[in-house]
């Protein structure tokens, strides 16, 4: 699981350019990817209010990684969504971290959808 986090964090500098803002961005996940789990206030505090990938280590480390799998403590629904949903991604979505003309289109389609123009 932290590793999990770890590499989401990683990501989501990659993907900012800018390690504040996205640590501010993983920050929202914390308690998503800790439900269920023993993790204690106090670290759950820290979790919440990581500033960079250092922070984000260090107090990752702290965790009990032979803490088990909550069960159903950390099963349904997660966010305001209600009831959880099917992930579903374009064809090919997943064969390259770069976007194809095909799937850039279908992008642009989607967001003039959502967007209204």
């Amino acid at each position: 699981m932290a590793e999990s986090v770890y590499r989401h964090a990683e990501l989501m500098v990659e993907t900012f350019g800018d390690e504040g803002k996205a640590l501010r961005e993983i920050r929202k996940h914390m308690a998503w990817y800790f439900k269920g789990y023993v993790v204690g206030s106090e670290l759950r505090t820290k979790l919440a209010m990581v500033t960079s990938l250092e922070v984000l280590r260090e107090t990752l480390d702290q965790l009990d990684l032979d803490s088990p799998y909550p069960g159903v403590d950390a099963e349904g629904p997660r966010g305001r969504a209600g009831s959880p949903k099917k992930p579903a991604l374009p064809k090919d979505w997943l064969e390259s971290r770069a976007l194809n003309a095909a799937q850039s289109q279908d992008i642009s389609a989607a967001e003039l959808d959502v967007s209204g123009g």
